[in-house]
């Protein structure tokens, strides 16, 4: 079991991450990646709601959808969980830290549609994990999609101070940037953690 645990939390951070090998959550990992603050702040916001959307859509997977035949309303199901979640964040987030609020300005709704949470939710049922395995994959998914997100926007932070050709000024060299990044992730693809 705890070997189990161990793979699932090195393989979401590292060999699966989101934003590199999968390629999902890009709109905010791009958007809010410009200041460490803000991606810290984002990256947070997303963990705590991927670990919290995992228990959630997982208990309502098993106690409600599954029994009553209903798999076909999974995504469904899991939208509504999240958008609740992430209504939930915004009002706290209002309310406790207005400034990560403004700084994070229109992503924070994003979380909503980020395809990273809806789509943890959906490999926990596909990948047929307990409720242990779900929330652990969940906040893993999460811390990974964190540190894709700070370290791209340390990255981001020292370019801007970096000679370049004029031609990659503004989203290019972006782009660019996140490129090598996935490219020093693709490192840990052929990993094996426990044989």
């Amino acid at each position: 079991m705890l070997t189990n645990i161990i793979s699932i939390s090195l393989g979401a951070i590292l060999i699966n991450n989101f934003i590199f090998s999968q390629f999902l959550g890009c709109c905010p990992f791009l958007g809010c990646s410009s200041k460490v603050d803000t991606a810290t702040g984002m990256g947070l916001a997303v963990v705590f709601v991927m670990g919290l959307a995992s228990a959630i859509c997982w208990v309502i997977d098993q106690f409600i959808l599954v029994p009553l035949g209903l798999e076909f309303l999974q995504t469904l199901a899991f939208i509504l969980v999240i958008a609740s979640l992430v209504q939930f964040v915004e009002m706290f987030l209002k309310k406790s830290v207005p400034s990560l609020y403004s700084a994070l300005g229109i992503y924070l709704p994003l979380i909503t549609t980020n395809c990273a949470v809806l789509g943890v939710v959906l490999l926990n049922v596909q990948n047929d994990y307990n409720f242990i395995e779900s929330v652990v994959y969940g906040i893993t998914g999460g811390l990974g999609f964190m540190l894709a997100i700070v370290l791209f926007a340390s990255v981001r932070e020292r370019v801007a101070f970096s000679d370049y050709p004029e031609c990659f000024e503004g989203f290019p060299i972006c782009l660019v940037s996140a490129g090598l990044l996935a490219l020093a992730f693709m490192g840990f693809s052929g990993m094996q953690i426990f044989a």
